[in-house]
């Protein structure tokens, strides 16, 4: 059924703020606890880690240790729960607009631009008509909502990247690859290594410049190219 006007919000909705906000510092607060009442125990074991701070919280008075055991889980549970909500995915779609937010950060892509949308793993993708991406966005949300809200709008929705056939996996000096395009495939490869994820992005957006598309299976890196790729001679 066509959806008209009113854009589809997909989300996690208030049910993932509750678990962060609430479930997951009780979680921490809880474990926080059972350390502390465990510390003597685990304090005990020849071969457990961090054995002289386990005795030094056994040691401890049990009404300065127990709440201070439960505080720290809880502030520890709040942390998690400020990085889950700065990473959460809220994506948009209207019949002429998709926005994907991103903590504070939003990309806005037009119907019109778009050739086609699909789930690739746990990646949100949009090509335009050069079949570059426009958007590989990671998320955790519902993928049958996600697809929904697309159709109900009108958009291209493939049920499988289109592509898929033409990805070669990734080796140093691979042929066939524009100029220069090695070299970031080698530096966005030792930045994945070295958990630099903000470079990684910075370095696929760079390959897409050059007409490469970049699609990671855990370490490896596949690649194939859009119409705008210039081979070298």
């Amino acid at each position: 059924m066509r959806a008209y006007g009113k854009p589809t919000v997909v989300s996690g909705g208030v049910s993932e703020l509750v678990l962060l906000w609430a479930g997951i510092p009780l979680v921490g607060g809880l474990l926080g606890g059972l350390l502390v009442a465990g510390a003597g125990w685990v304090a005990g074991l020849p071969w457990a880690p961090a054995q002289g701070l386990f005795r030094a919280v056994d040691g401890l008075p049990d009404r300065y240790a127990l709440p201070g055991g439960v505080g720290v889980g809880i502030l520890a549970g709040l942390v998690i729960a400020a990085i889950g909500t700065s990473e959460r995915v809220i994506v948009m779609v209207s019949d002429a607009e998709a926005l994907v937010r991103r903590g504070d950060s939003e990309q806005v892509v037009s119907r019109r631009d778009t050739r086609v949308a699909f789930q690739d793993g746990k990646d949100l993708v949009l090509l335009d008509a050069d079949d570059a991406e426009l958007v590989r966005q990671p998320h955790d949300l519902p993928a049958e909502r996600l697809a929904e809200a697309f159709r109900q709008h009108g958009w291209p929705w493939a049920e499988a990247d289109p592509h898929r056939e033409a990805y070669r996996l990734w080796v140093p000096d691979l042929p066939g690859l524009p100029d220069g395009a090695n070299a970031l495939l080698r530096a966005r490869r030792e930045a994945r290594e070295h958990d630099r994820q903000d470079e990684a992005r910075e370095l696929r957006a760079e390959l897409a410049r050059y007409g490469v598309v970049v699609r990671d299976d855990g370490k490896r890196q596949h690649v194939r190219l859009t119409r705008r790729a210039v081979l070298p001679d």
